[in-house]
């Protein structure tokens, strides 16, 4: 091994498969991406799934599209300069709840790959399950229903897995498949999540799942680290042999599959890192630690936050974080974001971003007291779809003027990302800081309004990707197994953007109050 050490990393999202290289240091020296579908148009995929013509809430990917991905993404670092035999260390990650079935003798064929071929070629007869269930898919609510039964309810379910039971989740999605293809079910030798399939591929070897990921199956007990066994039973027979015993996402499994080493030049002495699920992965790069509150601002706006200890909550996820398998990481997600924020700029601006930042800024802080609830499509928190509008003395039909309305959406939006935060345990106003990301993170009014509703200061930092960057972040922190903290201190702080104003505590806090009576009203009627 070379003294100058690399480090991989590899996300297998939902549209894209990409990889960065990073040095010692690291600072990123190679990128690359395979999108499937312009890259791989022969698997007739929209946005890397497909929709069943029959049932649109059935959802799917083909599994062997993303193993010629990998075939295609290893050529593009090539021709990038990536000189793979400085590569210490592999992890990576994946967008979460999706399985993979591995069909018997799949794992001999994977620990004997021959590196003159390419990985599409030998692994295309190792599935049981050709369309793996991805996270898009919500046909299995009958499943999570029988499910929630077998553990004495939504609550108690929440209360061993950290979550109650979600369509998406694996454990519901194993048992449709165990339901409804019992023939493919009963030729299965294991069962992977993405995150610990993207594992196997570079391990050689069928991977075990990690703590992370594993967490967001309502399949694991988040407090033993150990699968449930009445869930697993409630789920299908014999699900533990299937499964493997999880491990901490930052274990060292061992050095790479000899394919890479005689194939593309691997050094045998790199070693791979156990994969995680890609908000995991996120809470990595973005290297969020206590106090902090991390908010995406895109298709869908997500929060996720540090927890020492579980919390129970129902609306939302406690998940096993990846950094400190002692500790645990809360994630709220809102399925309104950015292009509910796009339609009312529309309304109210026809399309101009200037013009909406304008409008929100001429407004003063709690907009008179009004509040806006928009949902375009089915909220999950809450669960709500519609416009809601409200004035200081009640329900309204519409605001008196443009400049409400946008103000409105902003703090609606901020409200509810306060106040089920706060249901986690979070403390704001007290030392807590907002780490914000995606598209709208560019937007210097709306992090203004995010910083006076959160009652924090905001913070951007320069790397977008942070998924994949966490998952090179991990394969060092795995490998050589040193302090998180002192590892990434190289890099360069997060920015503050914006303070909150002084005033905002007694301006805010009773919106929040009022945000969740007129949720509980909503959700009566």
């Amino acid at each position: 091994m070379s003294k100058k050490k690399n480090y991989l990393g590899v996300d297998l999202s939902t549209q894209q498969l990409k990889a960065v290289i990073v040095g010692d240091d690291l600072k990123v020296l190679h990128e690359a991406a395979v999108i499937y579908d312009t890259d791989l148009p022969e698997f007739r995929t929209q946005g890397g799934a497909i929709i069943d013509k029959f049932d649109p809430n059935y959802i799917t990917a083909p599994v062997i599209m993303w193993v010629k991905a990998f075939d295609i993404l290893m050529d593009r670092l090539i021709v990038d300069g990536a000189d793979f035999e400085k590569i210490a260390a592999i992890s990576g990650t994946a967008q979460q709840h999706g399985s993979v079935y591995w069909q018997k003798g799949a794992g001999n064929i994977l620990e004997n790959l021959d590196s003159m071929q390419f990985l599409h070629e030998q692994l295309s007869h190792c599935f049981s399950i050709a369309n793996s269930p991805i996270w898009m898919d919500s046909s299995t609510t009958e499943q999570c229903r029988a499910l929630e039964l077998s553990a004495g309810g939504s609550q108690k379910l929440a209360e061993i897995t950290g979550s109650r039971a979600y369509e998406r989740f694996t454990g519901p999605q194993i048992s449709k498949i165990f339901q409804t293809r019992l023939d493919a079910f009963l030729i299965t030798e294991r069962i992977s999540l993405i995150s610990s399939f993207v594992t196997s591929i570079f391990l050689g070897k069928i991977a075990p799942i990690d703590f992370g990921d594993g967490s967001g199956m309502n399949l694991l007990d988040i407090k033993l680290k150990t699968w449930s066994q009445p869930l697993l039973d409630a789920c299908a027979p014999d699900l533990k042999e299937k499964l493997q015993e999880p491990v901490p996402s930052n274990t060292d499994l061992g050095p790479i599959s000899k394919y890479f080493v005689e194939r593309y030049n691997f050094s045998p002495e790199c070693h791979v890192v156990a994969c995680t699920g890609d908000n995991l992965a996120s809470l990595i790069g973005l290297r969020l630690r206590e106090n902090w509150l991390a908010i995406s601002l895109g298709t869908s706006d997500t929060a996720i936050l540090w927890l020492n200890e579980p919390k129970l909550v129902l609306d939302g996820h406690v998940l096993c974080n990846p950094i400190d398998k002692d500790a645990y990481a809360g994630l709220l997600c809102f399925k309104n974001g950015s292009l509910t924020r796009e339609r009312i700029r529309n309304t109210c601006t026809e399309g101009s971003w200037a013009i909406f930042d304008n409008l929100l800024e001429s407004t003063p802080r709690g907009n008179f007291g009004n509040i806006g609830l928009y949902y375009d499509v089915n909220e999950i928190l809450p669960f709500l779809k519609g416009d809601y509008r409200f004035s200081k003395t009640g329900r309204v039909h519409k605001f008196s003027s443009l400049e409400v309305e946008v103000r409105a959406l902003i703090e609606g939006q901020c409200l509810a990302m306060r106040a089920y935060a706060e249901d986690f345990g979070f403390k704001f106003g007290n030392g807590s800081k907002i780490l914000a990301t995606g598209g709208a993170s560019n937007n210097k009014a709306i992090l203004q309004v995010l910083a006076d509703v959160l009652n924090s200061p905001v913070y951007v930092q320069e790397d977008a990707n942070s998924a994949v960057l966490g998952a090179a972040y991990q394969a060092k922190y795995g490998l050589l197994n040193v302090n998180f903290d002192d590892m990434v201190s190289v890099l360069p702080q997060p920015v503050k953007i914006c303070d909150p104003y002084p005033d905002v505590a007694d301006i805010y806090d009773p919106m929040v109050e009022r945000y969740r009576n007129i949720v509980k009203d909503l959700l009566r009627q």
